[in-house]
């Protein structure tokens, strides 16, 4: 059954405590059932006049290329075969496989953040912006050894139906998929039965190789699906460690000065040998600046997370927003300048292109 056309989500039940966890981090919180951005109470989403201001009324300044030579050009592919994914070494590898679909490999842990593979992100495969990249690799060129995938919300961009059924048709059971509260319905509803659902904050450890720690971590967004589902699951992102290795893994987010939830991400379970932090789809700001960062906030966040390097991702793929397809890009070179930071503490990669950190 495809979920899309189930709009019965899980009962989401409100704890007693709802404020603060143990060492004073803002913890999620449901109102009026549904999940709110708890650290930032002025949050509000976009209204419906502003929506439609900035679909027929804000310049969209995307200029993407109708020449399929000039996007390979300005956004070349890498393509390897399987065995050339998955290294013997020890280390972390990580690669950018477009948008929010990274392959990451922690020694002998390998996993995925957010596979979409599909040439659309929307509610059908005929529906929603279409991919001007395609992936750099597809379900049948991952290694056969994956382990986990970590999904931060449930917009189509970061969570694809048909690439979760593609992913689990090929590893089934032998995947553990993670989710935010209010969405593991949604992975039973696809079959998908191996889901552990998380809380900002919670842990999970590997059961047989308990070096191996997953954290669910705040994030400014929102979430929906269908018409009647807003805001019915949690969404974050995600720091994931060894005895030797931190990642830490965005997914989408806007920038709050509220309270700094990146630093405490970094305080709690930084400083991290490699982030992911989205980049793109930030204009124009009076429509995008709550539920997207723009690059001079990625690299404070870069900042924020205690980052040693940092990848920037969200960006290159779909034309979700009115920047210039390659204006993320060049703004996030000029904001690691103005920071004062080494040009290679924050980089963005080729599609494909494999980053490996001894």
């Amino acid at each position: 059954m495809n979920p899309e056309s189930n709009t019965t989500v899980e009962n989401i039940v409100q704890t007693t405590d709802n404020s603060k966890t143990a060492d004073g981090f803002v913890k999620s919180r449901i109102e009026n059932g549904c999940y709110v951005n708890a650290f930032n109470p002025e949050f509000k989403m976009p209204s419906f006049p502003t929506v439609l201001r900035w679909m027929f009324g804000a310049p969209n300044n995307t200029n993407l290329p109708r020449n399929t030579e000039e996007l390979n050009n300005a956004l070349p592919i890498i393509k390897h075969q399987p065995n050339e994914i998955v290294t013997n070494s020890s280390g972390l590898r990580f690669i950018w496989i477009g948008h929010a679909s990274c392959f990451v490999q922690m020694d002998d842990f390998t996993f995925l953040t957010d596979p979409v593979f599909s040439d659309r992100c929307g509610i059908t495969p005929f529906i929603g912006p279409k991919r001007y990249r395609p992936p750099a690799l597809t379900v049948d060129e991952l290694p056969d050894k994956l382990e986990a995938v970590v999904i931060s919300h449930s917009h189509f961009d970061h969570l694809d139906y048909p690439s979760v059924v593609s992913l689990n048709r090929r590893y089934g059971n032998k995947l553990t998929w993670f989710c935010g509260q209010g969405l593991k319905k949604w992975f039973l509803d696809c079959h998908i039965e191996n889901v552990v659902e998380l809380d900002w904050w919670e842990e999970w450890t590997h059961p047989t190789k308990n070096h191996i720690k997953i954290a669910y971590c705040p994030a400014q967004h929102w979430s929906r699906r269908t018409a009647f589902d807003l805001n019915k699951s949690l969404w974050g992102g995600y720091a994931i460690w060894n005895n030797k290795y931190k990642f830490y893994f965005a997914g989408d987010t806007g920038y709050t000065h509220k309270i700094p939830i990146f630093e405490q991400i970094g305080k709690k379970y930084g400083p991290f040998d490699l982030s992911a932090i989205p980049i793109g789809a930030y204009d124009p700001r009076w429509m995008m600046e709550g539920q997207h960062v723009a690059p001079d906030e990625s690299v404070q966040m870069h900042v924020d997370t205690q980052s040693k390097k940092s990848v920037g991702i969200h960006w290159g793929t779909w034309a979700l927003a009115n920047e210039n397809y390659l204006e993320p890009r060049s703004k996030l070179i000029e904001a690691v300048r103005n920071k004062n930071l080494d040009a290679d503490s924050f980089i963005v990669l080729k599609h494909g292109e494999i980053l490996d950190l001894p």
